[in-house]
């Protein structure tokens, strides 16, 4: 009996969020996930006859994967199974061979939780792609059964590997010490693949098998501890991560200082020269001030909408767009010193790494002083976990009818409100130019806040005082 995936998809509670289904992995069935796929193969990927499948290293991901390649071949397609692998490099790998592609990850959210990526195979799927997947009617047979994964086809590795050697030459960071906080990460041995080719030597760290949900965002108070004790118990140019499916950077320097993910973004769009940066409206300021660009576009929250911005800009130069998260994504090719990198739009997190690494090494500073010639612009973002969306949204829609409510709650010191932004959520700007932002998240039960000031010490308070007395209010 068939049903539209709509239906399915709200009775077992795994939707779309900001990129990709996300649900609870009691909720993410084999059936369906076995529906999903079969919706994706019916209303976006139908004219591929291949579809590349990889997952990342949550100890759900196997199972869904399985349920996903059984859709596939029960379709009439034939899947590849790439194995545990980056997110962009699945997407660089579809790119090349005109394929479709799904990756079965959560990203940064808690274990017990995951989710899916599809892929055209000329990127990430769009919001209309997203509602014709709900829109299409799926048949789930009554005795699901999915067969074993396949045998790991290592192409996908390989050719990610060779985008950046080849890029960036094979010595291009000979000399240079780089920390790996490995952890759970899907690309924890591919990154010291390729720093090493690259002629980096890499120290790694804090290697587990337990999965890690590192948030690029909010850096957890641990990790950012951690670093610092690595810096003073390690000698290293830099120390880098990423999140569980590897698209999005965590990227320190040689004290154990994480960088913020849109101070990474502008960095690597100076790097490369970009004219058109597409950024959402939750990244630093700095990017404006700064005047690198011919151009900065500001969107909602999300790798579609950045996408898609990039996409109204294609022609105008060098276009690149990145994340708070430090998610780098690339709108065209990039030529440099003869070699041509290949537009890769869909957030990855090892260009950046690398941008920045070789900016330090081409500038003969350190990885702490590349910022410095940025406008003095900082943020700070942080979440309130379990807390229902619906919650959030409530909150959110008063505050946008009461400013006078809505500086006493979000920064009673910094004078009134002078400009809301609900390009995405609530964005209040104040007369003392501070920044305070509200936002449900769209992948799990949260609030998140970002907050912009002219020092560190004053962003981080703003956001924790923010939070905190939304917090009292629960």
């Amino acid at each position: 009996m068939s049903t539209k995936l709509q239906y399915l998809a709200d009775a077992h509670n795994a939707r779309f969020g900001t990129s990709g289904v996300r649900g609870l992995v009691t909720d993410l069935s084999d059936a369906v996930c076995y529906a999903y796929a079969q919706a994706f193969l019916r209303s976006v990927a139908a004219a591929s006859p291949r579809i590349v499948v990889g997952h990342d290293l949550r100890p759900s991901s196997p199972r869904i994967a399985a349920a996903c390649i059984q859709a596939i071949r029960d379709a009439g397609h034939e899947a590849i199974f790439v194995g545990a692998l980056p997110t962009p490099a699945l997407a660089y790998y579809c790119a090349l061979h005109g394929a479709a592609g799904i990756v079965v990850t959560g990203s940064h959210i808690p274990f017990d939780r995951n989710g899916i990526k599809f892929y055209r195979a000329d990127g990430e799927i769009d919001k209309a792609d997203e509602q014709a997947i709900l829109d299409a009617e799926v048949a789930v047979p009554e005795a699901l059964s999915p067969a074993p994964l396949p045998a790991v086809d290592a192409a996908a590795l390989e050719a990610y590997v060779a985008r950046y050697t080849d890029f960036f030459g094979e010595s291009s960071l000979a000399g240079m010490r780089v920390a790996l906080y490995e952890h759970s990460s899907v690309a924890r041995d591919v990154l010291r693949t390729v720093f090493e080719r690259l002629g980096a030597e890499v120290l790694s760290l804090g290697r587990t098998d337990t999965f890690v949900p590192i948030d690029t965002e909010a850096v957890r108070a641990e990790d950012i501890a951690q670093a610092h004790a690595w810096a003073q118990a390690h000698r290293f140019d830099a120390i880098v991560s990423t999140d569980g499916d590897a698209d999005r950077p965590l990227i320190g320097d040689e004290t154990g200082t994480w960088l913020r993910g849109d101070v990474v973004g502008i960095l690597c769009a100076q790097y490369l020269q970009a004219d058109v940066v597409v950024t959402p409206v939750s990244s630093n300021t700095a990017v404006e001030k700064c005047g690198a660009f011919r151009q900065v576009v500001r969107t909602r929250i999300g790798s579609p909408y950045v996408i898609a911005g990039m996409d109204a800009h294609r022609g105008v130069g060098r276009v690149v767009g990145y994340e708070a998260n430090g998610g780098f994504l690339l709108g065209s090719d990039v030529e440099r010193a003869g070699a041509v990198l290949k537009a890769l739009p869909t957030r990855d997190s090892l260009l950046p790494m690398l941008a920045l690494l070789a900016m330090a090494r081409d500038k003969g500073c350190r990885m702490s002083q590349l910022g410095d010639a940025l406008p003095r612009r900082f943020t700070a973002s942080d979440r309130i976990q379990n807390v229902p969306t619906e919650f959030s949204r409530a909150l959110i829609a008063r505050l946008q009818q009461a400013p006078v409510e809505a500086a006493a709650l979000m920064a009673p010191e910094g004078g009134e409100v002078t400009t809301i932004d609900t390009t995405d959520g609530l964005r209040a700007h104040f007369a003392t130019g501070a920044i305070v932002h509200l936002r449900p998240s769209g992948n799990a039960p949260e609030l998140r806040c970002y907050a912009e000031a002219e020092d560190q010490s004053r962003a981080r308070a703003l956001c924790d005082t923010c939070l905190a007395r939304i917090a009292a209010t629960l």
